[in-house]
C-alpha cells in the first residue's frame, strides 16, 4: 500500500530554518522529520512512499537520491573510486519524490499524484508531525466502516498551564500542563480509498477546507483517535521539544507499547 506524505509548504512560522531547507528537511535528533514519520510507517511493513514535493523540491529529491550513502557507512578506495556500502541498518524504502508545485494546496498535491496511486486504497500524512499511532489497528478500523475517508485524531499536546476556578474566582487547582478533556483535531494519518479523489477539483483548495467539509456533509469521513503521544513541529519551540525526547528508546512516536491508558476500553469512531 502506498503512502503519500505531504511535504510542499513553505514552513513560514520554522523560517529559521525554512529559508534554507524545505520544512520536511528539518532535523530531530539528527534525521530530518520526514524520515522520523518513515519510520512510523516501516514499522508496520510499509515501505512505498510517495513524497509530494513543492517548496525546495530538489533538496527532498537529492537527499531521497543520496539517501544509500547518508545512511550507511561508507569504504571508499580513493585511487579507483569504488564504493563499498556497509548498512547500519535494513531500510527497504521504495521512495517516489514528485514536484506538485511550489504554490499548490495539500488537496491539488494528492489530486496530481492520481495516476501513481491508480485504484488502491492509500495512506496520507503530514511531514511535520510524529506520534506512535498505530497503522495496522488505524487500517483495520478504515476496512471496517467501509467509508472513503478515515482522519486520525488526536488530543494536542498542552503549552500552557491550568487553573481550575471555583466560585468566587477561588482557584480550586494549579497545574503545569492543562490536563486532556474531549479536545481533538487533525492529526492527519488518513486512509482513502480511490473515491476520494473526485472530492479534490481545485489545486488552491487545502485537503482540510473544502474537500473535508464535503465529506463530512456526505457522510464519508471517519475519525480514528489516537490516544498515544503525537507531536506537531511548526514552530523551533515544538522542534527543541522533539529533539528533547528522541534519545528516549524508544523515542514517543515508536513506542507502541504505550498508545494511552484510556485506548483499550475508549470507542474509536467519530462519525
Amino acid at each position: 500500500m502506498k503512502t503519500i506524505l505531504l511535504a510542499g509548504g513553505l514552513g513560514s512560522r520554522l523560517a529559521e530554518e525554512t529559508v534554507a531547507i524545505p520544512k520536511p528537511m528539518v532535523e530531530v535528533g539528527g534525521r530530518p522529520i520526514i524520515a522520523r514519520v518513515m519510520d512510523i510507517y516501516s514499522h508496520f511493513g510499509h515501505s512505498e512512499f510517495i513524497v509530494a514535493g513543492g517548496y525546495k523540491c530538489l533538496m527532498l529529491k537529492k537527499f531521497f537520491a543520496n539517501y544509500h550513502l547518508i545512511a550507511n557507512d561508507i569504504s571508499v578506495d580513493l585511487d579507483s573510486g569504488d564504493l563499498k556500502l556497509s548498512p547500519i541498518s535494513a531500510g527497504g524504502w521504495n521512495v517516489s519524490v514528485v514536484d506538485t508545485g511550489a504554490l499548490t494546496m495539500t488537496s491539488g498535491r494528492i489530486r496530481r499524484l492520481r495516476d501513481w496511486i491508480g485504484d488502491e486504497t492509500f495512506m496520507v500524512t503530514y511531514s511535520d508531525g510524529l506520534g506512535n499511532v498505530d497503522i495496522a489497528s488505524l487500517l483495520e478500523f478504515h476496512r471496517a466502516h467501509g467509508k472513503l475517508a478515515t482522519v486520525t485524531a488526536v488530543q494536542p499536546p498542552a503549552r500552557f498551564g491550568n487553573m481550575e476556578l471555583g466560585a468566587n474566582g477561588q482557584v480550586q487547582a494549579f497545574t503545569e500542563k492543562v490536563r486532556r478533556y474531549e479536545t481533538w483535531i487533525n492529526g492527519g494519518f488518513f486512509v482513502f480509498e480511490p473515491g476520494i479523489f473526485d472530492y479534490f477539483t481545485d489545486d488552491t483548495e487545502p485537503l482540510e477546507h473544502a474537500p473535508m467539509v464535503k465529506l463530512t456533509s456526505d457522510g464519508q469521513l471517519v475519525a480514528y483517535k489516537h490516544f498515544g503521544f503525537w507531536h506537531p513541529m511548526d514552530t523551533i519551540r515544538d522542534r527543541n521539544a522533539l529533539n528533547e525526547v528522541c534519545d528516549a528508546d524508544p523515542p514517543p512516536w515508536l513506542d507502541f507499547e504505550n498508545v494511552g491508558a484510556d485506548a483499550a476500553s475508549a470507542p474509536r469512531a467519530v462519525i
